[in-house]
């Protein structure tokens, strides 16, 4: 037997216990996580894994067949994602998204979300001027299909009834909820996707959707029920109108990438701010979810004017907290601008 032969075996001899045992080890992790090993395993893996890898060093180092350095390879790279790999579960990183990355990212896009909600606010005090003068523009404004009767030709008995009414079965509710929740998602979406085309496209989604929720409040506002559909409006809108802003604000993040992207490629530059507008409408349509609730249960179930503007109120002032303190201590990993 050679000399290199003799060394590669006594080798193997010298370390196989310990890299047989750490591959059961591993196996077991990889099969039924690291709660299958007990506290004695736990603590031996890192230094099994290290042995692992000094032998690795000294088989690359003197030569040794191709085989065995194979075997070393493959265990320690197994290893290493035991070791050192990610061992938060869904609801850990759930909280993590919504205790950190969400808010931290509406922090470093806020020029783009205030051009968003002033786009949507001067929509909708455009539609309500125009209304307010030429009613007959309200059906360029809004679908028949979203005005459900409510109309110029609507009498105030009539919006008044559309407003207070409650739902026959609580099925209703959930389907109204439902529906809810897909139409604005659809919308929020819209707004997302169509901010790689420089923006125009968001510009005139944000517009239009004001110009709509501006002609039915000049509707109710010609009744003299301002306040009651305003009331009616907030128990939702107040979370709903937030998520559509920052779902526009996501649109404008990637259109100041394709338009500015420096010295990147707009490829690039649209990889980049990706990541933190995508983070903005997943958390968007979170919010979304909680309007179509608050729309489909909350709204109709509360017909109290005062107390539909408290819940409103209410859910726009946690927001505004939310957004601007959480997420600042303790962070890791924080969002960054341009990213």
């Amino acid at each position: 037997m050679s000399d290199d032969l003799l060394k590669s075996f006594r080798f193997r001899i010298e370390r196989e216990a310990k890299w047989r045992e750490l591959e059961a080890l591993i196996v077991r992790a990889e099969k039924d996580g690291l709660g299958s090993l007990d506290a004695d395993e736990l603590v031996r893996t890192p230094g099994l894994y290290r042995a692992c890898m000094s032998s690795l060093s000294v088989a690359r180092n003197l030569s040794f067949d191709a085989n065995l350095r194979a075997y070393l390879e493959s265990l320690c790279l197994r290893a290493y994602f035991v070791v050192y790999g990610v061992r938060t579960g869904f609801g850990q990183v759930l909280a993590a998204f919504l205790r950190r990355d969400f808010p931290q990212a509406v922090r470093s896009t806020w020029p783009a979300t205030v051009l968003a909600a002033l786009l949507l606010f001067g929509g909708t005090v455009t539609g309500w001027a125009i209304i307010a003068q030429e009613p007959a523009w309200f059906e360029a404004f809004v679908d028949p299909s979203m005005a459900q009767g409510r109309t110029p030709d609507a009498t105030r008995e009539e919006l008044t009834e559309t407003i207070f009414r409650k739902p026959d079965a609580a099925d209703q509710l959930m389907a109204f909820a439902t529906f809810l929740f897909q139409n604005n998602a659809r919308v929020g979406m819209l707004c997302f996707a169509l901010g790689a085309a420089f923006g125009v496209p968001v510009v005139l989604l944000l517009c239009y959707n004001g110009l709509g929720i501006g002609a039915l409040c000049a509707v109710f506002a010609g009744k003299g029920l301002t306040v009651e559909f305003l009331a009616w409006l907030a128990i939702h809108g107040t979370t709903e109108l937030t998520a559509i802003v920052l779902c526009g604000g996501a649109g404008f993040h990637l259109a100041g990438a394709m338009i500015n992207p420096g010295r990147r490629t707009r490829l690039t530059a649209l990889r980049e701010t990706g990541r933190t507008a995508t983070t903005l409408v997943v958390g968007a349509v979170v919010m979304l979810f909680a309007a179509a609730v608050l729309e489909g249960l909350g709204r109709q179930l509360i017909t109290d004017t005062q107390v539909r503007l408290a819940i409103g109120g209410t859910m726009l002032a946690l927001w505004v907290v939310y957004f601007a303190f959480s997420g600042r201590r303790g962070s890791a990993n924080p969002v960054r601008h341009g990213d």
